[in-house]
């Protein structure tokens, strides 16, 4: 099976990991159709990240919304006719509810949720970009958006565990891991073939990428 055999590829991980950059590279590269993100059209994030307990639940129900706006003309497809490409991973939502809301405000995300969610298509392979908070807290700062200058280690540490425990027990699509600290799709040519090439091999189940860094 190669990367071109799947419909619909979704690219995960914190904030400051290079999900969307990957994205939008394996989206030239396979002449795919993209699903992004929209933050920047989130009126909440910025305040979010100023005042999370007041802005949590308005930030997160924003997102969900936009997800389904995206997600759900894909899911009317009989078959996806194109190649799918995902910064994102619906299914991940519910943990920056459980990191931030409080008791009350999940309990009425997770019914938003519930009722949303069947009406989604969900990705054939997953890819998870793990990276340590001191390289997720550079990257941020090179990238230099406005409303993250309020993101910390702590939350950043917080948000790391979240994911690690989610793809743990992860089991609804294929599921390449990869250890994206010591590599750079975004400016290496050769990180990028380097993964692509492995991403060619995967034929289902879980896979670990851990690439020594080349840059040629």
């Amino acid at each position: 099976m190669s990367l071109g055999d799947f419909r619909f590829v979704a690219v995960e991980g914190p904030i400051g990991v290079g999900k969307s950059s990957l994205a939008r590279m394996l989206v030239q590269h396979l002449g795919a159709e993209a699903l992004f993100e929209e933050p920047d059209e989130n009126p909440f994030l910025e305040r979010f990240y100023v005042d999370r307990s007041r802005y949590a639940l308005a930030t997160q129900l924003h997102f969900l919304v936009q997800r389904v706006r995206q997600l759900k003309p894909v899911a009317q497809m009989r078959l996806f006719e194109r190649l799918h490409v995902a910064d994102y991973l619906v299914d991940k939502d519910p943990l920056f509810a459980e990191l931030n809301l409080s008791p009350d405000e999940i309990e009425i995300y997770h019914e938003m949720f519930r009722q949303l969610r069947p009406q989604l298509p969900g990705p054939d392979l997953v890819v998870y970009l793990q990276a340590p908070v001191d390289v997720l807290l550079e990257r941020i700062r090179h990238r230099g958006r406005a409303y993250e200058r309020h993101i910390d280690a702590t939350y950043l540490e917080r948000l790391n565990a979240a994911y690690t425990e989610f793809f743990y027990h992860f089991d609804t699509a294929a599921l390449v891991i990869v250890n994206a600290a010591e590599i750079d799709w975004v400016n290496s040519d050769s990180d990028f073939r380097q993964l692509v090439q492995f991403l060619e091999q995967v034929p289902g189940g879980r896979h670990y990428f851990n690439p020594l860094p080349i840059h040629l």
